[in-house]
């Protein structure tokens, strides 16, 4: 069952953006260069009107920045707006690193 989603619920903020896989994936294609759409389309095999939608969202919560050339828009991971994403997953890194420090403490008292 396919269900639309209302837009204010993915143009928020950049977890309720990044929720989306597509989005993502675009991200992770951004990051370190930027790229045209056409370039999004066909490495990501998304539908040209699905990568400017989803572009949109990620521009309207500042996840990409756009820099334009006559007709042509090149888009790039804007990192410092992750900042928020990263700190929250830091939080989830420290909990894991505690209970492999648990599990390797109580593997070497048997």
């Amino acid at each position: 069952m396919i269900v639309d989603v209302p837009p204010s619920l993915t143009t928020t903020d950049a977890f309720s953006a990044i929720a989306d896989q597509n989005r993502r994936d675009i991200l992770v294609f951004l990051a370190g260069t930027e790229r045209s759409v056409s370039d999004i389309v066909d490495a990501l095999e998304i539908r040209q009107p699905s990568v400017s939608k989803h572009l949109k969202v990620l521009r309207d919560v500042g996840l990409v920045d756009v820099r334009r050339d006559g007709r042509q828009a090149f888009y790039r991971t804007n990192a410092t707006a992750l900042k928020p994403v990263r700190e929250w997953t830091d939080t989830f890194e420290r909990f894991w690193r505690t209970q492999l420090s648990r599990i390797k403490e109580r593997a070497e008292q048997k």
